[in-house]
């Protein structure tokens, strides 16, 4: 038996959540049973009483807390529910639903652990040139940076398998997107990317008010996560870039040293002690994260451990 749960986290959506429900398909080649799971984040209008009347299951949260929250605690009740396939959509109908076929796919067939839907963002009429741009470009940083084969990577169309599921640790507050595909690459989850369409624009989006303001939260819970998983790199890379200036100070120095103009370029020599004495220091610092991140791949070990146990009671 193949259970495959489709998570909705949810927001004051009474005027698009039924649309959402009504498209989700009823059968899927490989599934046996597919359950609807609406996480209501401190909604105020109707939303609850439309997902209770349509006959999905409904966790309540009372206060809005944000979509990455209402996302983790989606995924701890699917997994209780006997999950064996996650999809994560949204609750405005901005995906078409009836490519969860397509995007559950690749995990059906062993091909990979999570599936993150990609959308044609070039042809999305609603979106502006700028956010075009800014959307491809933050994927192709991201996908480097992460190591995972994703061209979509702010897309919250996704599937995970039970097993990746139980890797995934949410922290950030304001997104999920970014982090998990920073863990997947981190802990060795095999991402890839299938493409899917989108709906029509039924309302604006909530997440942002603006691409600015929703640049320069991305680029903070990027360099987070990357200090969190990737410590080592992180740092040394500024080590590098440190000890690369010192250095061509020094070579500066020397050159004017040589050549008999060594007076007055001994600022050079100053300037060379700083960056270098800073490059060793971020350098230890590298050695320590990378430490602690041995460390805390040990308690999610043990973390993951204990889930399956009280998932098993």
């Amino acid at each position: 038996m193949t259970k495959l749960i489709v998570q909705i986290p949810c927001f004051n959506e009474e005027e698009n959540l039924l649309t959402t429900l009504n498209s989700i398909p009823k059968l899927i080649n490989g599934i046996d049973e597919i359950e609807i799971l609406v996480i209501n984040d401190g909604s105020t209008d109707n939303s609850s009483e439309i997902a209770r009347s349509f006959g999905a299951s409904l966790i309540e949260i009372k206060q809005n807390k944000g979509l990455a929250n209402a996302f983790r605690i989606g995924i701890s009740e699917a997994l209780s529910r006997g999950a064996d396939i996650i999809v994560n959509t949204d609750a405005d109908n901005q995906y078409c639903a009836d490519d969860i076929e397509k995007l559950i796919a690749p995990i059906l067939k062993k091909e990979a652990d999570a599936v993150v839907g990609a959308r044609d963002i070039m042809n999305i009429k609603e979106f502006s040139l700028l956010k075009k741009i800014f959307q491809k470009l933050g994927s192709a940083v991201l996908k480097y940076l992460s190591s995972t084969d994703v061209d979509d990577a702010p897309s919250g169309f996704r599937a995970f398998s039970r097993e990746s599921a139980l890797k995934i640790n949410v922290f950030d507050n304001y997104t999920y997107t970014m982090e998990t595909l920073i863990q997947a690459g981190a802990k060795g989850i095999k991402v890839v990317s299938v493409p899917i369409r989108v709906n029509p624009k039924l309302r604006e989006s909530r997440l942002f008010n603006n691409i600015f303001s929703y640049i320069f939260k991305s680029i903070k819970t990027i360099l987070r996560m990357f200090i969190v998983y990737r410590p080592f790199r992180f740092f040394a890379t500024i080590a590098s870039v440190s000890g690369i200036i010192g250095l061509i100070l020094v070579l500066r120095f020397l050159y004017y040293f040589f050549n008999g103009f060594g007076n007055g370029h001994v600022q050079s020599l100053i300037f060379a002690s700083v960056f270098l004495i800073a490059s060793v220091q971020i350098f230890i610092i590298a050695i320590i994260g990378d430490l602690m991140s041995i460390n805390r791949k040990l308690l999610e070990d043990i973390q993951i451990r204990l889930k399956k146990i009280e998932l098993k009671k």
